[in-house]
């Protein structure tokens, strides 16, 4: 009678010991994966202060990429993730302000780390969204760094980043594409040409470094969000034999505009509606053309 509570004792003990070096293989194999640096050049795309190209950076920044989503308004710094069980994930201040690092910055480590998803030591940025931004074209990438460069000092210290065990082990375990730059590894950028307009080709243009494929799948067919939280729900299926193509183009801007469908539904996140509804007309159009020009396809294709 007395070897059952040994036995029991000796079998909570082993499952403890396996639990405590699954938890340090864990966090050694995703610091491993944290601190691994990347020899990428920053191409030369040379900042400048001049009005028209402040102007068309501080839109694309805050209508099209949606950089301010992570990052703030004012490129400030901000949170983007706080909250157990996943931890801390801080988009930093890009200003000169207090708290910022835009006096660290230049040219070409914005370059690098718009385009390829690599910091200023050569790492990894977590959750940065190069893998569509490397489509910006070489003119709207400038304007984007010349706008980072540029930008007013706003005072904003935040707390570093600090991730918890459930991140670390969705990375290691291939869920949560933490590091975006791993898929991109060293290789360059692939920008578009771009010529701005009420088109369908700038409209596949704008689609791609707004990340719209990035929820709504390749296809744009809709689905559920890979590595995405589970309360958000699947994305729309945005082909001409989803609901889309039963709206008009007046429809399709309202609803980009208000966050409301025609049929009073509102949108939710992950749907970035609050950025791209800062889009222009023309832009909204373009996109419009461009998303009544895909081909059909099924709901959840991806």
């Amino acid at each position: 009678m007395n070897r059952w509570p040994k036995r029991i004792g000796y079998t909570l003990g082993a499952v403890v010991a396996l639990l405590m070096v699954a938890v340090g293989a864990v966090y050694a194999l995703s610091e491993t994966r944290f601190r691994r640096t990347y020899a990428v050049t920053g191409e030369a795309l040379p900042a400048s202060n001049d009005s028209a190209t402040l102007a068309r950076g501080e839109h694309l920044v805050t209508a099209v990429t949606g950089c301010v989503g992570c990052h703030g308004e004012g490129l400030r710094g901000n949170a983007v993730i706080d909250a157990s069980p996943m931890g801390r994930i801080v988009a930093p201040n890009l200003t000169r302000g207090e708290g910022g690092v835009g006096a660290q910055l230049t040219a070409q480590s914005v370059e690098r780390a718009v385009r390829h998803g690599i910091g200023r030591d050569g790492r990894a940025l977590r959750i940065m969204p190069s893998p569509e931004y490397q489509y910006l074209s070489d003119e709207d990438a400038r304007a984007v760094i010349s706008y980072v460069l540029n930008i007013a000092p706003a005072n904003n210290a935040l707390a570093p980043s600090k991730l918890m065990l459930l991140p670390r082990a969705l990375m290691v375990g291939g869920v949560m594409p933490l590091l975006p730059a791993e898929g991109l590894r060293d290789a360059a950028g692939a920008p578009m040409s771009a010529t701005p307009g009420a088109t369908k080709e700038y409209g596949a243009y704008l689609s791609m470094v707004a990340g719209c494929k990035g929820c709504h799948g390749l296809t744009l067919s809709g689905g559920k969000i890979e590595a995405g939280d589970p309360a958000w729900g699947p994305a729309a299926n945005l082909t001409p034999s989803g609901n889309l193509g039963k709206w008009s183009e007046a429809e399709f801007i309202q609803t980009l505009r208000t966050g409301k469908r025609r049929d009073g539904y509102e949108l939710k996140e992950p749907m970035p509606w609050k950025t791209i509804g800062k889009m222009t007309d023309e832009e909204l159009r373009a996109l419009w053309l461009y998303l009544q020009s895909v081909p059909a396809k099924e709901f959840g294709g991806r």
